[in-house]
């Protein structure tokens, strides 16, 4: 009986929790829609994309396609420091490789981004409150998956190559990746540039969608689509909504640090 008690008091807890989380994102794109549809304020700063980074970001968009349909029937590998290396690099030269195609068009990143629209603490304490509205959202998503493709959990992929790591330099080299590199390299990639010049030509709405969806397919499992469909709209949003790309890449990296922490704790994963 106290059992079932707990389960139902459990259970309001997280309806309550979801209704919380949904109102804080629906006031976010209330916010954002209202804003859209206000008079222009004075132009400071260019603040668009043109048509050669819509011709830079259709090539990203097909370089990652064909990277998710050349994964999508491989077996998995077993994990190699040559092979964690070997992304950091690829990583790090896409990011420069855009950084300088927008320099060489003239672009401002730092407007363009907002990285001095706020600072590294407030993008931090808002990155935190924004997450944890997001958390119930995602979570509802993993139960929907769980129901649709049964009892197995829709896990991130960092949490498969921390799993299948053997030594502590393989490890070491996959939490600075997750925790550092990929919210980093992932959040400039596709919520600044690519989320920008979709935006650009094709509105917010149509913007979120697809660089939502497109986050999830180029994590390359099934069954982890949906919440990472979820995850990557609120960090869309929460990008738009604060004008700096630092807010979307300290929920990326406080998401990815929690997903290490339970790998850490299996008894609280379990939970």
């Amino acid at each position: 009986m106290f059992a079932a008690a707990s389960s139902i008091a459990l259970g309001l807890l997280f309806v309550v929790f979801l209704g919380v989380g949904l109102l804080i994102y629906l006031a976010l794109a209330w916010q954002v829609a209202r804003r859209e549809g206000a008079p222009p304020e004075p132009p400071r700063v260019t603040k668009t994309f043109g048509l050669p980074e819509a011709f830079l970001a259709v090539l990203l968009v097909l370089f990652l396609l064909t990277n998710i349909t050349a994964a999508h029937g491989r077996s998995s590998v077993q994990l190699t420091d040559r092979d964690l290396i070997a992304n950091l690099l690829v990583t790090l030269f896409v990011i420069c490789f855009v950084g300088g195609y927008l320099k060489l068009f003239g672009k401002d990143i730092d407007a363009l981004a907002g990285f001095s629209r706020t600072s590294l603490k407030r993008a931090l304490s808002t990155g935190t409150v924004l997450l944890i509205a997001a958390t119930p959202l995602i979570l509802l998503a993993e139960v929907i998956t769980q129901n649709l493709f049964g009892g197995g959990s829709s896990r991130q992929e960092i949490v498969d190559l921390f799993n299948t790591s053997r030594t502590l330099q393989q490890r070491v080299l996959i939490i600075v990746l997750a925790v550092v590199v990929a919210p980093i390299a992932e959040e400039f990639i596709f919520r600044f540039f690519i989320y920008g010049v979709v935006r650009r030509y094709g509105g917010i709405a149509l913007g979120l969608v697809f660089n939502a969806a497109l986050f999830a397919a180029a994590h390359n499992h099934l069954p982890s689509a949906a919440p990472l469909f979820v995850l990557g709209a609120c960090f869309t949003l929460a990008y738009e909504w604060s004008g700096s790309i630092l807010v979307s890449m300290s929920m990326h990296a406080l998401f990815n640090s929690v997903q290490l922490v339970l790998l850490a704790f299996p008894s609280l994963s379990q939970q």
